[in-house]
């Protein structure tokens, strides 16, 4: 079998699902494939960028996947980006090639295909989404990109929504994006088709909801791109009121598809992608005391 090994830097990754998923999805492709958690949140584990890709190409890794909080903070320790990549201003992939580090984002198409399979049909001419870290990043111009009207941005950090409305503007019109304070929220939400959850608010680390699902209308839809619970408390309360609802596992997989297939140059299976996780989700649901 073809050895062929990377990994996952990222804060607080240790109960990650990568590893499993990407080896044996390598395993149906005959390689020997192995990953590994570089997690800057366990003790020990130095988080300086340079330092951990310079590591990871010392151990001969052929690439990296990129999560929260670097997508963004890895830009300046790479050679190259992808178009797609430079223009979401987030990197999720690093390929090592030839001795250079080439970004890539496989999380806007991962949310596309998630968010067409999952909600088919979904009014999108206004969008509220929470998030404007580097899946908020992907995430929104997946979503303008796809034909969504407008999209309001709203995160706890305003700087940074407004640079995220900026570059949204400059790549796809200013009346297609808008930063939303709290005191708009009400009317933003008022006037939305749906609401995604592009920040880390509902995962296992993260618990909670962005928004009060009591301030959404019946009619509305809800798209988490959480995958760690597969329901989280935001799609749970939405669900129980009869909304439609769209979770974060099929992002999850079609993000990880394409950065399978750029790490290796295999093209995954992503329905078989799509059991596995599932029934990962499940066993770790199982496993997990009530």
């Amino acid at each position: 079998m073809q050895a062929c090994a990377y990994g996952l830097i990222g804060a607080g990754i240790g109960t990650s699902l990568s590893p499993a998923l990407h080896m044996e999805e390598g395993r149906h492709h005959g390689l020997d494939l192995s990953y590994m958690l570089i997690d800057t949140a366990r003790p020990g584990t130095p988080d300086e960028l340079g330092g951990l890709l310079r590591d990871a190409e010392a151990q001969g890794l052929a690439g990296l996947n990129i999560t929260h909080p670097y997508k963004q903070r890895v830009i300046p320790e790479l050679d190259e980006l992808s178009p797609l990549a430079r223009v979401i201003g987030a990197v999720n992939t690093v390929v090592f090639r030839d001795g250079r580090r080439i970004g890539h984002n496989t999380d806007a198409s991962g949310f596309a295909r998630s968010f067409r399979r999952g909600l088919p049909g979904a009014a999108t001419r206004r969008v509220v989404q929470f998030g404007a870290g580097g899946a908020g990043a992907a995430v929104a111009h997946a979503q303008l990109e796809a034909g969504t009207g407008h999209v309001a941005i709203v995160d706890p950090d305003p700087s940074r929504s407004a640079a995220l409305v900026r570059a949204l503007r400059k790549a796809f019109g200013d009346e297609r994006a808008d930063a939303v304070d709290p005191d708009g929220l009400p009317a933003s939400l008022t006037a939305a088709d749906g609401v995604v959850n592009a920040s880390p608010v509902g995962m296992l680390s993260h618990p909670g909801t962005p928004v009060a699902v009591e301030l959404l209308r019946d009619d509305q839809w809800v798209a988490d791109v959480v995958y760690m619970p597969a329901e989280t408390r935001l799609l749970s309360e939405a669900a129980a009121r009869g909304l439609r609802t769209l979770g974060g596992t099929g992002m999850c997989v079609f993000q990880a598809a394409g950065a399978f297939e750029l790490i290796t140059g295999r093209t995954p299976d992503t329905e078989r992608m799509l059991r596995h996780l599932s029934r990962l989700l499940a066993q770790r649901e199982a496993a997990t005391p009530a």
